[in-house]
């Protein structure tokens, strides 16, 4: 079994920016949508909710890091052996 300080991960805080720039574009795209809703019902209530910041805590960041290691490992690993079938 490999020990842990020898095995590569990804840095907490990489991970968090890349989550961010999702959350900022999902909310854009959100927002765009209730626009043109809004626009289409007319005579409908706007409703409008209160904007909070997404957060995510160090245990899901660090599971997400974990997650993301496997991920790319088995990827390459998978790579590896359809680049030896192929010759």
């Amino acid at each position: 079994m490999e020990d842990e300080q020898s095995v590569a991960s990804f840095d907490p805080d990489t991970v968090m920016e890349i989550f961010k720039l999702v959350w900022v574009r999902t909310s854009k795209e959100k927002e765009q949508k209730q626009e043109e809703g809004a626009l289409e019902a007319e005579a409908g209530p706007l409703l409008t909710k209160k904007k909070r910041a997404t957060t995510a805590n160090a245990n899901s960041l660090k599971l997400s890091c974990e997650l993301l290691r496997l991920f790319v490992s088995e990827a390459i690993q998978r790579a590896a052996l359809i680049a030896e079938a192929e010759g």
